[in-house]
């Protein structure tokens, strides 16, 4: 599906991130696996990514990033009445972890759940808070995305275990009187998903389910270097805007060659691509936000920057939104 914003204007007004304490380096990884930093550094750009300590689960890491994301935009937890957690590591199937938020944050009476598409995610969640705020069904929606990936890694597993990472991120989503998102463009195909897959994690009975993460590399990237760039330019084409005129790319933190690829096919200079996969590794549906929230606390972002997002992942899924950028903050 793919659409251009139409009624009200809705943009970002404020951002938050949140990230574990511990660092876990691709040096004290290859004391577990088969591995070294050259190879990791080579084949995915990634340094180093944040793990979450034993007693941590996702709200903890959601939780500070949607007090910042609120604070930013100046409001309070009760101002918000729709809140959309997307995460595939929630802390519990139920309750989910968008009600226990809207709890910790004093949104009592907010429409909240959580949102499972892979590390497409954030970009799913963010659609349909737009679409909640431009139907007038809410007034100030609030989506994090995060996720505590280390719980569902086999750490014996060398193709997994090196390329991800634990972290959250928020937005907060107003009315605003000129900016905003000008488009989304979503799809999945299903028929790929088992390429990238967590079996006995469901109803579905499979024998000796192991409870992690399962991916055949080779196809996932193949299928992430065809989306990334073909929903960009779909994107951009419905919303009339030359890529040229893209001042900020940020892509799903994945791995490095994929977002090169993609630059490369788009023909988007390559610094205007954030990219923070080098401290962080993929945190699904966390990498967005974090890399969001990085560009604006480094000064990337100023008023109407157009903002290229784009993510992929488990479903298969993808999806991308354009944004003509508003400065954060009390609307």
């Amino acid at each position: 599906m793919i659409g251009r914003a139409q009624g009200p204007r809705v943009s970002i007004t404020g951002l938050g991130c949140h990230v574990p304490e511990r660092v876990v380096t691709n040096e004290e990884l290859a004391t577990l696996v088969e591995t070294s930093d050259e190879w990791i550094v080579e084949r995915t750009g990634i340094r180093e990514r944040r793990i979450a300590a034993p007693e941590e689960a996702l709200t903890d890491l959601a939780l500070p990033a949607a007090r910042a994301a609120l604070a930013q935009a100046g409001l309070e937890g009760r101002d918000i009445d729709f809140l959309v957690c997307a995460t595939v590591t929630p802390d519990m199937m139920f309750p989910t972890s968008s009600a226990l938020l809207a709890d910790m944050l004093g949104a009592p009476t907010a429409a909240a759940y959580d949102l499972l598409a892979g590390c497409t995610g954030f970009m799913y969640a963010v659609a349909q808070a737009y679409a909640m705020l431009a139907s007038g069904l809410a007034r100030r929606a609030l989506v994090v995305g995060g996720d505590v990936l280390s719980r569902i890694l086999d750490w014996t597993d060398r193709s997994t275990v090196v390329l991800f990472g634990d972290g959250a991120g928020a937005v907060v989503l107003e009315h605003v009187e000129e900016g905003g998102f000008l488009g989304f463009e979503l799809g999945a195909d299903g028929g790929g998903g088992l390429h990238l897959s967590l079996p006995g994690s469901g109803s579905r009975q499979v024998p000796d389910a192991s409870g992690f993460v399962h991916m055949n590399g080779r196809e996932v990237f193949k299928f992430a270097t065809r989306v990334l760039v073909s929903s960009a330019q779909d994107l951009l084409k419905t919303c009339g805007v030359a890529v040229e005129d893209v001042d900020v790319y940020i892509p799903h933190q994945a791995n490095v060659r994929i977002m090169n690829h993609a630059v490369g096919k788009l023909g988007i200079p390559p610094e205007r691509m954030v990219v923070n996969v080098d401290r962080y590794g993929n945190t699904s549906s966390g990498s967005i936000p974090l890399a969001l929230a990085d560009a604006d606390a480094e000064g990337r972002l100023h008023q109407g920057d157009l903002v290229l997002m784009t993510g992929m992942g488990a479903g298969l899924t993808w999806g991308s939104g354009l944004l003509e950028w508003t400065k954060p903050g009390p609307s």
